[in-house]
């Protein structure tokens, strides 16, 4: 395990390698994340066959799983070089500004320092030692220190060392990258006075205790933390008389996909009363083709066995379909009414992170938007309707609580793209106006600096007015597009 000394120079040295580095250009910066995204790419094989020894995961997951981290990567390279995350915006000075004469000014997205970033236990690859938050912290031009999970310390071992390898090729300075592991570095990391935001994705209990450390600081830094989501899902009487078996079919591959270890799983679903032995019948059917696999880590399977009997022994639910206790669990469907929700909202607070989930049935004419009132900050939320519907109430009501919203689909799919809205009200995120994934999660490592009536030669160069990196910038209200190709 790092030791707090150790933790302590790697963040040095980091500090150090950001100095040297926070101005390069985006195509330097570009070419360090291909750099990475090659180096990668390049050892597939032996990081998959280490992933596989390490969790329980198959290969074909994990491949998949690494291929979106190296187009992560690829896709943030591409990015940068447009220089849109910079946000640079230039006001030239303006004697007839219609609230008096304006000043020249100028502003600037800069790098924040060196981020510390905790890997998650459930994608070895796509949340950990090159997932989503170092991509997003390096393209942002910060250094990172990557607190490797537990749950796969050999894999992240590894990929730290070929990600480190890889920079060091591509020509970044020494220490823009390092690992470290255990408790006594998570805490150091944490609290490091060189150290100016914090990646997280786990639990919520883990996450709240690192949270509360951050704000505690003599300098309180901003934490970007994942913690926990149930995933709504509300269907309509409209919806499940038309499709009802369509429905349940793909609900029940949704929570069960990766056991049920997706921070996306459905871990909820109101539906309209319905008869409890047609639709167990229905989902077990479903689910008789369903491959149970160890969880990831004998901890996870403790905590979902622990969740699962608190919810099942709750007053008020019963068991639609019986799962077991076995070290691979079958799924477990759970189902309570409208009326025990009302009467205990509780129970729509309780992450059952593992192959399980809970139906809630709702009687005809039931406001939907109710039910979503009485839901805590949420990751997605879906909606099962048909056309015509308006729902304009509950999709209101489940805007204010959750990151990304759902029509007639399921949420376990996260795609990396320009649009992606990954976070959401507490206690899904501890940030809900930022992303963790999709090129807007460069933005969360970033902050703005303005330059007024600066000579033309001290503005830093994406804030020049002949634009030498050739970025898209704002320019006296009016877009300019950056040029086809970003400039050296």
């Amino acid at each position: 395990m790092t030791t707090q000394h150790e933790t302590d120079q790697l963040i040095t040295a980091a500090h150090a390698a950001f100095e040297l580095s926070k101005d390069v250009t985006p195509r330097v910066r570009s070419d360090w994340l291909e750099g990475t995204a090659a180096g990668l790419e390049a050892e597939a094989d032996e990081l998959v066959g280490l992933a596989m020894q390490d969790t329980h995961l198959d290969e074909g997951r994990l491949r998949g799983e690494l291929k979106r981290s190296v187009f992560q990567l690829r896709l943030f390279a591409q990015e940068i070089l447009r220089g849109e995350h910079l946000g640079a915006t230039v006001d030239h000075e303006d004697p007839d500004w219609g609230m008096g004469p304006r000043p020249d000014i100028r502003r600037l997205n800069i790098p924040i320092g060196v981020v510390g970033v905790f890997g998650a236990s459930n994608f070895p690859f796509a949340f950990s030692v090159m997932g989503g938050d170092t991509a997003s912290a390096l393209a942002a031009g910060c250094a990172v220190v990557h607190k490797i999970h537990d749950g796969h310390r050999a894999l992240g071992l590894r990929t730290g060392e070929i990600v480190t390898r890889a920079l060091k090729s591509a020509g970044a300075p020494a220490g823009l990258f390092s690992t470290v592991t255990g408790r006594e570095a998570a805490e150091t990391l944490v609290e490091h006075p060189l150290v100016k935001a914090i990646g997280f994705t786990g639990s919520t209990a883990g996450g709240r205790a690192l949270f509360d450390r951050a704000a505690a600081r003599p300098e309180p830094i901003p934490f970007y933390g994942e913690l926990g989501s149930i995933n709504p899902v509300f269907v309509t009487e409209q919806a499940w008389n038309q499709r009802r078996d369509q429905i349940l079919s793909a609900y029940a591959g949704s929570f069960t996909v990766g056991m049920g270890q997706f921070c996306t799983k459905p871990g909820l679903l109101f539906a309209p009363a319905f008869d409890a032995e047609e639709v167990g019948a229905l989902l077990q059917h479903e689910l008789r083709s369903h491959q149970s696999s160890p969880m990831l880590s004998s901890r996870l399977r403790e905590g979902f066995g622990q969740a699962l009997a608190s919810v099942q022994g709750s007053e008020g639910v019963g068991v639609l379909v019986a799962g077991d206790d076995a070290e691979a669990p079958q799924p477990t469907v759970l189902t309570t009414t409208g009326d025990v929700i009302r009467q205990r909202p509780e129970l729509l607070e309780q992450e059952m992170f593992g192959p399980a989930t809970l139906m809630v049935q709702y009687e005809p004419g039931t406001r939907l938007a109710d039910f979503a009132a009485l839901l805590e900050g949420q990751l997605t939320a879906t909606v099962h309707a048909e056309p015509g519907e308006d729902l304009t109430d509950l999709v209101t009501a489940l805007r204010a609580r959750s990151g990304r919203l759902l029509w007639n689909g399921w949420p376990t799919g996260v795609t990396v793209t320009y649009a992606q809205q990954h976070g959401g009200p507490y206690p899904a995120t501890t940030a809900p106006g930022m992303t963790s994934v999709g090129t807007a999660a460069i933005g969360r490592f970033l902050r703005p600096v303005a330059y007024q009536s600066f000579p033309a030669a001290q503005l830093p160069p994406p804030l020049m007015d002949d634009n030498p990196w050739g970025i898209t910038r704002r320019v006296d209200g009016q877009w300019v597009p950056a040029a086809r190709e970003a400039r050296s």
